[in-house]
C-alpha cells in the first residue's frame, strides 16, 4: 500500500522530546523548594541563632535552618513542612518587611548573609514567553506536511496527500476485469508520457475524467494505476476534506490545491467521493449550503481556468453520479465519463488471479469455479474472499489454501460467520430443514431456475438460520417472464414446505417474502409483465415519473386507483407462485422428507451430496418465451435464507 509523504517522523519525534524536556525543566525550575515562614517566625529563629546563610533580596529573604530542635520556635505544621523537604539544613523563605534593625541583629548574631540581585524584566518575560513560543512552533509543525511550507495558521491550505511513482507502485497489471476502462485511460497515460504527440496535431487532452461505478469496483485503484503508469506525482484528497464549518475555507483549499498541482505538473489530481463536494445545487439561498456551494463554484472556476496543455489532469470518482451538479459534468470540465460495472464471470476470474499471486494455492483450487459461484461480486469482494480463505487456511495450519477454504470464505461473505453455538430446539431445526429442502426441490423442478449448489441449516450471521445457495450457469443481463416466474416459485418454496409438513407457518420466510414482493413489483410496475396493467411504467424502488418536479409539487406519480391495482396484481402473482410451489412439493413429499432428514443429520449438503435427492426432480429446460426483464441490481448470489 502506498505511503504518503507526511513529513520526517524521526525529526518530529526529536522535537517532541525536546519540547517535553523543556516543559519539565520549567516546571522543575519554578517549583517551590523551600518552606515559607512568617516574618515573626523568622525573627524568633534569628533570636535563637538557628538560621544561617541568608540571601536578602528586595522583596524576599531566603536561608537555611541549622537546628533540628524547633519545638517552641515554630508551629507544628511548619516543622512538618520543613522536614518533608529532606534532611537538615532546612530551606525557608519569608517576605521582607521594612526592619531597620535587621542588619544589626544579623551582625550581632554573626550570621552570614548576602544580597540578591534584582530580577530583570527580560528574565521574567522569557520564563513566560518560552512555553508560548514552544507551543506555537509545535502547532505549526503538526499543521505542516512534507515538501510544503505552511503558515502558522494555514486553515485554508489543502490537505491533499502527495504520492510519487515509487510510493504509488500500482500499474495496470494490478487491475483486471475492467479492460474497457483501462483502455479509456491509456490515452491519458500516453498524453502524460508523450504530450508532443497530441500538441503537434492540435489535439487537447480532456481536462477532467469522471470515474463512476458501484462501491468496490476499483475506481480509486484505477486512478492510482494511471499515475503509476505515467510516472507522475499523484495528489489524492477526499471531497469531504474541502468542506469546513468556516465560510471560505473550502474555496481557499481548492485554490491552493490547483496552485500546487501546477507547480508539480505534469501530475494527476484525484478527488475521491466527488459527490460530497459537487452535489447538485438546490437553487435556494439557505445559509447551511452557502459554504459547500462556494467551494463548488471555486472548483468550477479552476476547471475553466485549466490550460489544457499544462499537464494537470483532474480525475474524480463517485458511486452517485446522479447527485452531481450539471455544471460540473458539461464538456470542458469533466469531458470524459468512465463507468465501471461489476465484473462478469471472466472478469472475476482475472481479478481472482491477480489477488492469488500473493498467496499459496493448492492444486485443487479452480478459480473459474470460484468466479462462477460469486456473481455480482465486485473487485473488493473478491479480494476479501481470497484474504478470508488465506486466514481460514492459516488458522488450521495448512501449508496451502484449498477449495474448502474458499467455500468457507464465500459462505462467510454471503451469510456471515457460522453460529454453531446457537442453541435451537429439535422442532426449530426441523422447520429450518424442511424450509431449505422446499427451496431446493422447487428449484430443481423449474427449468429456468439456477442449479442448487449447497444447502445448510447451520446458522450464520445475525438472522440467517439456514440457506439454500444457487449458482447461475452464466451472467444474465435480461430475464424473461417465465424465468422470473420460476424465481418467484423458488422464493416461496420454503413457506410452502412449512405449510405442507407442519400445517403451520413460521417467521423464517421473512427474507423470502421481501425478495419475492420486490421481484413481483418490478414485473408489474417497471417491466410491463402484467396483462391487467399493460405496458405503462409506474416507477419502482422509490423512483417517480416527473422526478424532483413531482416531489416539489407534493403529489404522487400515480393515482390511488392505479396503486391499488398494482398491489392487487402483485398479490395475484405471489398467490399463483405459492400455489405452484405447493403443487410441486405435494407431489414430491417423499423426496422432501428424505432431503430434510439428511439435512438434520449432516447439517450441510454440497452439490455432490445433493445429486441423489434432486436428480429425479429436474425438468427439461424449455425455450424461454415472453417479454424480457432486466435482472435486479447485481449483488450476492441468490440465496434463500431460513430466517
Amino acid at each position: 500500500m502506498p505511503k504518503p509523504i507526511l513529513g520526517d517522523k524521526p525529526v518530529f519525534s526529536i522535537w517532541l522530546l525536546i519540547a517535553a524536556g523543556l516543559m519539565l525543566y520549567l516546571i522543575y525550575a519554578t517549583a517551590p523548594r523551600s518552606t515559607p515562614l512568617l516574618y515573626s517566625e523568622f525573627q524568633t529563629l534569628l533570636a535563637a541563632h538557628k538560621v544561617n546563610d541568608l540571601t536578602i533580596g528586595a522583596e524576599q529573604i531566603t536561608g537555611t535552618i541549622t537546628s533540628t530542635d524547633l519545638q517552641g520556635e515554630l508551629p507544628a505544621d511548619k516543622i512538618t513542612a520543613l522536614k518533608t523537604l529532606g534532611k537538615p539544613p532546612y530551606a525557608f523563605s519569608t517576605e521582607r518587611v521594612a526592619d531597620p534593625q535587621l542588619l544589626d541583629a544579623l551582625n550581632k548574631a554573626q550570621i552570614r548573609f548576602t544580597g540578591a540581585p534584582a530580577s530583570s524584566w527580560w528574565s521574567v518575560a522569557l520564563s513566560w514567553a518560552m512555553p508560548l513560543v514552544l507551543f506555537l512552533v509545535l502547532w505549526n509543525m503538526m499543521q505542516g506536511s512534507a515538501g510544503r511550507s505552511r503558515s502558522m495558521f494555514g486553515i485554508g491550505k489543502n490537505t491533499a496527500k502527495l504520492y510519487h511513482q515509487r510510493t504509488t507502485q500500482v500499474t495496470f497489471d494490478d487491475i483486471a476485469g475492467i479492460d474497457e476502462a483501462k483502455g479509456e485511460l491509456m490515452q491519458i497515460v500516453d498524453f502524460l508520457k508523450r504530450p508532443e504527440r497530441y500538441r503537434r496535431l492540435g489535439g487537447k487532452i480532456p481536462k477532467g475524467v469522471l470515474i463512476t461505478g458501484a462501491p468496490g469496483t476499483g475506481k480509486t485503484l484505477l486512478a492510482k494505476a494511471v499515475a503509476g503508469e505515467a510516472g507522475v506525482p499523484f495528489f489524492s484528497i477526499s471531497g469531504s476534506a474541502f468542506v469546513e464549518m468556516f465560510v471560505g475555507v473550502g474555496a481557499a483549499r481548492v485554490r491552493d490545491l490547483f496552485e500546487e498541482a501546477k507547480q508539480q505538473a505534469p501530475c494527476i489530481v484525484f478527488i475521491d467521493e466527488l459527490d460530497a463536494l459537487g452535489k447538485r445545487r438546490s437553487g435556494t439561498y439557505l445559509g447551511g449550503n452557502e459554504e459547500r456551494e462556494q467551494t463548488l463554484n471555486q472548483l468550477l472556476v479552476e476547471l475553466d481556468g485549466f490550460d489544457t496543455n499544462s499537464g494537470v489532469i483532474l480525475v474524480a470518482a463517485t458511486n452517485r453520479p446522479e447527485m452531481l451538479d450539471a455544471a460540473l459534468l458539461r464538456p470542458g470540465r469533466f469531458d470524459r465519463h468512465i463507468t465501471i460495472d461489476r465484473p462478469d464471470v471472466n472478469g472475476r476470474e482475472q481479478i481472482l488471479r491477480v489477488h492469488a499471486r500473493h498467496v499459496q494455492l493448492a492444486p485443487d483450487v479452480d478459480l473459474a469455479t470460484i468466479a462462477a459461484r460469486t456473481p455480482g461480486f465486485a473487485g473488493a469482494d473478491l479480494a476479501n474472499i481470497v484474504n478470508e480463505a488465506a486466514l481460514h487456511a492459516a488458522l488450521q495450519d495448512k501449508p496451502q489454501i484449498d477449495m474448502r477454504d474458499f467455500d468457507e470464505a464465500i459462505d462467510r461473505a454471503i451469510g456471515g460467520i457460522q453460529r454453531k453455538s446457537r442453541v435451537m430446539t429439535l422442532e426449530e431445526r426441523s422447520i429450518i430443514a424442511f424450509h431449505e429442502a422446499g427451496h431446493a426441490l422447487v428449484a430443481a423442478g423449474r427449468p429456468h431456475a439456477d442449479p442448487v449448489t449447497k444447502i445448510s441449516i447451520i446458522p450464520r450471521g445475525v438472522m440467517a438460520l439456514g440457506y439454500t445457495q444457487q449458482m447461475p450457469t452464466a451472467d444474465r443481463y435480461l430475464l424473461r417472464a417465465s424465468e422470473v416466474a420460476d424465481r418467484l416459485d423458488v422464493l416461496l418454496g420454503g413457506r410452502a414446505a412449512e405449510e405442507i409438513v407442519f400445517g403451520d407457518i413460521s417467521s423464517g420466510a421473512e427474507s423470502d417474502l421481501r425478495q419475492a414482493t420486490e421481484l413481483a413489483r418490478q414485473m408489474v410496475a417497471r417491466c410491463g409483465m402484467s396483462t391487467a396493467l399493460g405496458l405503462a411504467w409506474f416507477g419502482g424502488d422509490g423512483e417517480q415519473p416527473g422526478g424532483d418536479a413531482a416531489a416539489m409539487l407534493g403529489r404522487s406519480a400515480i393515482s390511488e386507483r392505479t396503486a391499488a391495482r398494482i398491489e392487487e396484481e402483485i398479490e395475484r402473482m405471489l398467490a399463483e407462485a405459492h400455489e405452484r410451489a405447493i403443487k410441486t412439493l405435494t407431489s414430491r413429499r417423499t423426496q422432501l422428507e428424505r432431503l430434510a432428514q439428511a439435512l438434520l443429520q449432516r447439517e450441510m449438503l454440497d452439490q455432490e451430496a445433493l445429486k441423489p435427492f434432486l436428480q429425479d426432480t429436474a425438468l427439461p429446460a424449455a425455450a424461454p418465451s415472453g417479454p424480457l426483464i432486466e435482472p435486479p441490481a447485481a449483488g450476492l448470489p441468490r440465496t434463500q435464507t431460513g430466517a
